[in-house]
């Protein structure tokens, strides 16, 4: 995939079919719409392209409400290549930018620059100065210019729209199973293995300690988790916490036991995602009591892996 930050140096020479939006997560509803563009490219004889923005608008306009991304940028653009995306722009967004006209925007980037046959929004999302972009001004535009703008389907769950926010609040309370079904996929982080204290492997659990890239964190606690190692996903069960058996650290701490694995992992990037909640963190009476529950929190993992339909998401990650 050709990714360009900024339009300036963007060579682009045929013609697109396109959309634009943060995209955090890439959820179901994202995933509608990039399907959406990739076929809508193959139809048409377009480049399927994605314009994103980063930072999020809010944490320029509005930092004191703005949202920790689900994703870092770099996660964001590898998950618009799976989805077929081919071109990527990537948009500085300042205050500067927040100031260019919704009409300047389109004949500039959407029509002169990436000499777009179609654009398909997320239903709901505007830009440009004042949010005077949308699909009302696309389409008006549209026939001047000679593209075709579409507002793509939202997608429910339940009856109940799925949106970035409604991820955040499900991860932190927990409700990973949840956040896995709007995602279409398990909710992951990925970071640094550092070296601990190893207090893990005194009592016969060995932990992988992840200083994590993602701002969102699931709620504290327990949970069955698959670690990519080697290109491999392992079955794996992660703490999320301050350890409050030990120190009750400020910081939260993120590690996880991999079952049948003894390599070492220090200084390597992984990836870990979540796939059930087995209970919340809380403290214990010494280092006996802990290795007891551990036993027990380990034999529940591995029977949740047991269940074909987890053996075969495992295989497919």
């Amino acid at each position: 995939m050709k990714i360009f930050h900024g339009t300036d140096n963007a060579n682009i020479q045929k013609p697109t079919v396109l959309t634009l939006g943060v995209f955090d997560g890439l959820h179901l509803g994202h995933q509608r719409i990039m399907g959406t563009v990739v076929e809508r490219a193959k139809a048409v004889d377009a480049v399927p392209t994605a314009i994103t923005f980063d930072p999020h608008p809010r944490a320029v306009l509005h930092p004191e409400s703005a949202p920790p991304l689900l994703q870092t940028l770099d996660q964001r653009l590898a998950n618009f290549e799976v989805l077929g995306i081919e071109q990527a722009i990537v948009i500085r967004f300042d205050r500067e930018f927040a100031q260019k006209p919704a009409e300047e925007f389109i004949t500039s980037i959407i029509h002169d620059r990436l000499h777009a046959k179609e654009v398909h929004l997320g239903k709901d999302f505007a830009f440009g100065r004042g949010r005077g972009g949308n699909i009302d001004l696309l389409r008006r535009m549209s026939g001047e210019l000679g593209f075709i703008a579409e507002e793509v389907p939202e997608v429910r769950l339940r009856g109940h729209r799925i949106s970035s926010s409604k991820i955040r609040h499900l991860l932190n309370e927990g409700r990973v199973n949840l956040a896995r079904r709007m995602l279409g996929r398990p909710y992951g982080v990925e970071g640094v293995i550092e070296r601990g204290v190893q207090r893990g492997r005194t009592i016969g659990f060995p932990t992988a300690n992840l200083k994590p890239h993602n701002r969102v964190i699931p709620k504290f606690g327990v949970y069955a988790t698959a670690t990519l190692v080697e290109g491999t996903w392992r079955r794996s069960i992660t703490n999320i916490g301050v350890r409050p058996t030990f120190e009750n650290e400020v910081e939260p701490s993120i590690e996880s036991f991999i079952f049948d694995f003894d390599g070492d992992l220090y200084g390597d990037v992984i990836r870990v995602r979540f796939l059930h909640r087995i209970r919340d963190e809380r403290k214990f009476n010494g280092i006996e009591e802990l290795r007891a529950q551990i036993e027990l929190d380990t034999g529940r993992a591995l029977n949740y892996f047991r269940h074909e339909g987890v053996r075969n998401m495992l295989e497919i990650l």
